[in-house]
This record gives C-alpha cells, sequence and structure tokens, in this order.
C-alpha cells in the first residue's frame, strides 16, 4: 500500500511497479522473502530525508514516490526505482539484521547502497545500460565522497567517533561503503560471496551485530583469511595506487609495477595496505584486447581480463608471450575506490577512449584526456591567455559519435565532461571562476567545431512514440539532450530557438528540463520572460517549483547579469518557497552553495556572507539540514589565498553564535581546526 496526498494517487504506480520489482528481485538474487502481510509506504512532502525503512512503513519524501512524465524526469524515475528498492531492501540488511551501534551504520547503509546498485543494475539489463549504472555509480563517488575523504571531516566507513551521528549519513558510510561491499565480491566471486550472505543472514537474524560480523561470515564461507580486508573499514582516505610499466620487445614480457598509499587522514597520521582487487586488461596498438599470461602460467589460463589483488605496499606482474608494446586498462569496472596513477599520454587516452572493451575504463580515458585539456586551460585563464585548441579530443568525440555500436545512453556519457568539483580536485589551489572559464570554452570549442555532428544527432534520437520511462528511450533522450546542450553551448541564436521550441513542445519532463536549463545558463534574451510563465504553470506543483528553483540557483551568469546569489535572495521571498520545508532549501539554497561554484566563490565574498546568514538562521529551525550547509566550506583551505581569508571570516563567524547546534558547530569547529 502506498499512501500519498489526496488528489495524487495517479503518481504512484512507478513506485508500486518498483517495489514489485525489488520484492521478486531480493527473493530471487538474494533468496529473501519480506515476512509481513502488508508493506506499506507513505509518502509526505516536508521530509528531511529521502526515506527512512521503519519496519512494514517506510516513510518517503513525496519526490521518491511521485511520478508521471509531466512532473518527472527520466533520472526521478531511475532514483525513484532504486530508493523503493534500497528501503525495501532494508527489511533484511537493516531490520531483520541490524546495527549493534551508530558505529556500525554503513553495515546496513553501505550494504543496502550494494544491493541497491545490484539491483538497478539488473533492471537496466542490457550491457551498455549496466555500464552506464556504473559509471554513475563511479561519478557520484569521485564528486562527493572522493573529496569527503580529502578533507577535515574524512572518517573511515565504520567511524571511530561522532559527535552528532546525524554527520555521519555521508557519502563514505553510503557510497563508499558500498564500494567496499563490491571489493568483497569481487574478491570472492559471485557464487562464495552468495553463500557469505546465506550464511550472514542465518546466522544474524534477528540480531544486532557489526561489520567484524558480516566480514566473518564472508570469511567462513570462503575459507579465506580476510583480516587484512577489514582495513577497509577502519582506515580514512582514498587508497592511491601508482603504476609504471616497462616492455620488452625481444623477451615479450611486459612488467607492471605497483605501488600503493593512502594519504595521512585527521586521526589517521599512517596507512597500512589494504587488500585490493584491481581488474586490468591490456590493449595493442589497433584497440584489441590481449591475452594475459602471467609469468609461470599455461597459455590456457590465459584471459583478457583478470583481477590482480595486492596486499602489500608494492607489487610487480610480469605478463609473457606479449607480441607488442601494450596500454594497461587498469581498475576496469572500477573494481576497487581507488585512484590510479599511471603515465599516460595522450594518444594512449585516446586509444582506450575509442576502443576499450571495458565501457567503464571507456569512458574514464575520455575523462582523463577532457581533464588533461580542462587543468591546461584552467592555467591559461588564471594567465589571462587564451586556451590552446586541441584536436585530439574533439577527434576522440567524433568517434565516439559516429560510432552507432555504442548504446546513446553510453554515447551521452562519454561525450559529457568532467564536472567543475572534478577539476578543483585535480588542482593544487582551486580558483573557480578560472575552472568555469576552461569548462565553458572547452564546451564552446566541441559545440563548434562538432556542430554538424550534434545537429545530426539531435535529428536522429528524436523518437515519435510517446514518453515512456525505460531504459532505451531514456538513453536516446539523454544523447539527444546532450547535444542540445553543445549546440546552445555556442552562443549562436539557431539552438536557442531549438531549445525554446523544445521547452514549448515536448510531452515529458526530461525534455523540458534539458531544454530549460540550456536556456538558463544562456545569455538568451527571453530566458527571463520563460521562468516568469513557468513559475505560472507549476505554481500548483511544489515537485515542479523545486526544479524550477534549482535551475536558477545552479545557473551560470553572464556578463552583466544579476549575481546568481542576489537572485537566490529574491527566490528566497517567492511565494513557492518556505524555509521550513527541506526540500525548498536543498533546491535553492544548498543547491547554489555546493554545485553553483564559481558563483558561490565570488571573488567579491558575497557568496560566503550569504552562507553565513543562512547556516544560523536554518540552524535554529532544522539543525540537519543546516548541517548539510555547513559543510559547502570545509574545504576553505584549498582555495586560493584571498578566498581562503574570506570562508574563515564566514566560519568564524557562524562558530561565534551562541546557540548552535551540536550538528553545526562540529562541521564548523572541525573545518577550521583542519591543517
Amino acid at each position: 500500500e502506498i499512501y500519498v496526498e489526496h488528489g495524487k494517487e495517479d503518481r504512484c504506480a512507478w513506485a508500486m511497479d518498483s517495489l514489485k520489482k525489488s520484492m521478486r528481485w531480493d527473493e530471487e538474487a538474494f533468496g529473501r522473502e519480506y515476512d509481513l502481510d502488508v508493506f506499506m509506504i507513505v509518502a509526505v512532502s516536508d521530509f528531511n530525508m529521502g526515506a527512512m525503512e521503519n519496519k512494514g512503513l517506510n516513510i518517503f519524501n513525496a519526490r521518491r514516490v511521485l511520478a508521471d512524465p509531466q512532473i518527472a524526469t527520466d533520472a526521478d524515475y531511475e532514483r525513484i526505482e532504486s530508493v523503493v528498492g534500497h528501503e525495501y531492501f532494508h527489511n533484511w540488511t537493516g531490520n531483520r539484521v541490524t546495527c549493534r551501534d551508530w558505529f556500525q551504520l554503513s553495515l546496513k547503509e553501505g550494504l543496502t547502497v550494494f544491493r541497491d546498485q545490484q539491483f538497478s543494475a539488473d533492471m537496466a539489463g542490457e550491457p551498455a545500460a549496466r555500464a552506464v549504472c556504473r559509471i554513475n555509480d563511479v561519478k557520484r563517488l569521485r564528486e562527493v565522497q572522493f573529496p569527503e575523504d580529502a578533507g577535515p571531516m574524512a572518517h573511515p566507513v565504520r567511524p571511530d567517533s561522532y559527535q552528532q551521528i546525524d554527520n555521519f549519513y555521508t557519502p563514505t558510510v553510503y557510497e563508499k561503503g558500498a564500494e567496499v561491499v563490491r571489493v568483497l565480491h569481487t574478491l570472492l566471486g559471485e557464487d562464495t560471496f552468495r553463500r557469505g550472505m546465506d550464511l550472514y543472514f542465518e546466522r544474524h537474524d534477528g540480531q544486532a551485530v557489526t561489520c567484524d560480523d558480516f566480514v566473518a561470515a564472508m570469511a567462513q564461507a570462503s575459507g579465506r583469511d580476510l583480516t587484512q580486508f577489514g582495513r577497509w573499514y577502519a582506515q580514512a582516505g582514498t587508497p592511491r595506487v601508482t603504476a609504471s610499466g616497462r616492455y620488452s620487445a625481444g623477451e615479450k614480457r611486459f612488467e607492471l609495477a605497483l605501488i600503493q598509499t593512502t594519504p595521512p587522514t585527521p586521526g589517521q597520521e599512517n596507512k597500512s595496505p589494504l587488500q585490493i582487487p584491481l581488474s586490468m586488461g591490456l590493449v595493442d596498438s589497433a584497440g584489441r584486447d590481449m591475452r594475459l599470461q602471467l609469468e609461470g602460467e599455461t597459455d590456457t589460463d590465459a584471459a583478457t581480463t583478470r583481477a590482480l589483488e595486492l596486499n602489500q605496499t608494492t607489487h610487480t606482474f610480469t605478463f609473457v608471450n606479449v607480441e607488442t608494446k601494450p596500454v594497461p586498462s587498469l581498475n576496469r569496472g572500477f573494481s576497487a575506490p581507488i585512484r590510479v596513477d599511471y603515465d599516460y599520454d595522450a594518444q594512449d587516452l585516446a586509444l582506450l577512449a575509442q576502443h576499450d572493451s571495458d565501457l567503464v575504463n571507456r569512458w574514464d580515458a575520455g575523462q582523463r584526456l577532457a581533464l588533461a585539456r580542462l587543468l591546461a586551460a584552467t592555467d591559461a585563464f588564471e594567465l589571462d591567455q587564451p586556451p590552446k585548441v586541441d584536436d585530439l579530443l574533439h577527434q576522440v568525440f567524433a568517434h565516439l559519435l559516429a560510432d552507432d555500436t555504442l548504446a546513446p545512453a553510453f554515447r551521452a556519457c562519454a561525450v559529457s565532461l568532467p564536472a567543475e568539483s572534478e577539476i578543483a580536485e585535480a588542482c593544487a589551489i582551486v580558483d573557480p571562476i578560472a575552472i568555469r572559464a576552461a569548462r565553458l570554452w572547452l564546451r564552446e570549442s566541441l559545440g563548434q567545431s562538432l556542430a554538424e555532428r550534434w545537429r545530426a544527432l539531435y535529428e536522429t534520437q528524436r523518437s515519435p512514440e510517446p514518453y515512456v520511462p525505460g531504459v532505451a528511450a531514456a538513453g536516446r533522450r539523454a544523447l539527444r539532450n546532450t547535444a542540445l546542450a553543445y549546440l546552445c553551448a555556442t552562443g549562436v541564436p539557431e539552438p536557442l530557438q531549438l531549445a525554446r521550441l523544445q521547452l514549448e513542445s515536448a510531452d515529458n519532463m526530461t525534455d523540458r528540463v534539458a531544454a530549460l536549463s540550456a536556456l538558463v545558463s544562456s545569455n538568451a534574451p527571453f530566458k527571463a520572460d520563460i521562468l516568469v510563465h513557468l513559475a505560472r504553470d507549476w505554481a500548483h506543483e511544489p515537485l515542479l517549483m523545486n526544479k524550477w528553483f534549482e535551475l536558477q540557483a545552479t545557473a551560470i551568469a553572464h556578463a552583466g547579469e544579476v549575481p546568481v546569489v542576489d537572485r537566490v535572495r529574491v527566490l528566497m521571498k517567492h511565494r513557492g518557497f518556505a524555509i521550513t520545508n527541506p526540500n525548498n532549501v536543498y533546491a535553492l539554497i544548498v543547491s547554489f552553495c555546493a554545485s553553483n561554484p564559481a558563483e558561490f566563490h565570488r571573488s567579491d565574498g558575497s557568496g560566503y556572507a550569504f552562507w553565513a546568514e543562512q547556516v544560523p538562521a536554518l540552524d535554529r529551525i532544522n539543525p540537519t539540514v543546516a548541517a548539510r550547509l555547513a559543510r559547502t566550506l570545509e574545504r576553505w583551505r584549498h582555495f586560493t589565498p584571498d578566498r581562503q581569508r574570506l570562508m574563515r571570516a564566514a566560519l568564524e563567524q557562524v562558530a561565534r553564535e551562541p546557540k548552535l547546534s551540536a550538528n553545526v558547530r562540529e562541521i564548523v569547529v572541525k573545518s577550521l581546526d583542519a591543517g
């Protein structure tokens, strides 16, 4: 049963279908049946979280239940399916077997995220769609969790201590926790992992247990000593594997040397080696996979992908019968939540981006190539110099766009540029204005050089059929809307009119939001009128108004336009906004501070002044939401000196508040104390 506000009953069909699929999948994949006669979901519009797994009666934020083509995008449909599955899967991993104490939070959350990721991949079906699911998992980890691992709030998957447990519902506990379970899944294999899960449920049904109990069940089922694996739960920080290769043409040997390190984090200066499965392959100059025969093995042992197990600081693996100099494809499928450093040149990355049989690594190679171009352009903009155009990335993107054997959803991922947050992570000192300028420049350059291909894709990926939220149709929409975004990035009038026509004529919210997003961040003279018109049309629907708020909060401000922070202040007075409603706050205030770095980090400090006003104001209303907003300044020491001074002053201003909640005070104090 699903309970919603009166008048919204017809928007529950997708959530109900997702629940039925979740129940069936958990029976088939894990042998877990539901144990009560009734399962209920209640959806509310004013809720801090996405959902909560109360036994037999899950509480959901309405945005994670309600869906029809006029209010929900493809991403919304995917997220609803995932969250409904996640909360249902908690019946066994969280309720029937639960946590002994809050330090074990990832025992239920990380494990259940792993399960919902597996569920989403199985629902996607064919290999390319599964790869896109995995790419999205990796993107979120890199954009959100890796920065957390490098900041003052870094903590192990199983925290050593906490002041407020609310502050530990984090990407480390959830997303990295899921990756740690995936590491175990890779080390043991599908069948052995399932035996371990069966033993875990059999042994601990009805109990409150620990992460060690989970690992112990896996150890008994597999017969392996997993003592070292336990370090994944105990050590904070993102491990780094530095790889180097040496090829001997005469001996037809390739040596791969690997060194693993984990950087110091607060309270943990020295780290021990982890147990890391590194899935890899070797690719020849034509882009073909090579057979991997390790020294001492027979030819019959060879495969084209294999997982090397690292458990020491250094390892060297020697491959024999390697006919030509290979390019290594490392961490295939993102087999471990690590950073991999290898001295690829641009041609190596181009080869992998165009031919790697592992689609996750194929996407990653293109991202690395694009990131190198973006970092060079960022440096140029910091020095007030024009960046240099490099044709190689353009050639790679053209190849990917022309390859009709690739699923549209994968092509949309493959030709998307790294987010500004990822570029910032690769910078020693962060200048958000230069980063945005570099990214806009590269988007415009690619938009112009590949304009004919973008236009052709925009037409060929159009569907005459009515909207359906299926994987294949969503992939076509993703590629078509990616093409539209690149065309609009050129700044010429024709694509902006295309976007306007799409906004007005589309039969679904995916295409409407994509068109509106392109227009809101453009210099189109008619965008203000469109926003006013939509505010009237959408006023009756809170879910749409939150999209309207978020698109404006994350928009690009062009020369001569009002800074986005001033626009946000005005929007806070809109009758559709209430500071007491968490969804409104996330859509407008948190989106601006967390997801619009160039505008939030304006050199005049206006974004920080806004932050310093809103954190205490929200803290008096909702400390949990205020704490999430507070975290947007935790990495202030990574920015340019002028911004550091302004951010420190804002943090100190909030720290002086006499009645600050423990939630916010913990974050502010740790941020100020970080070295």
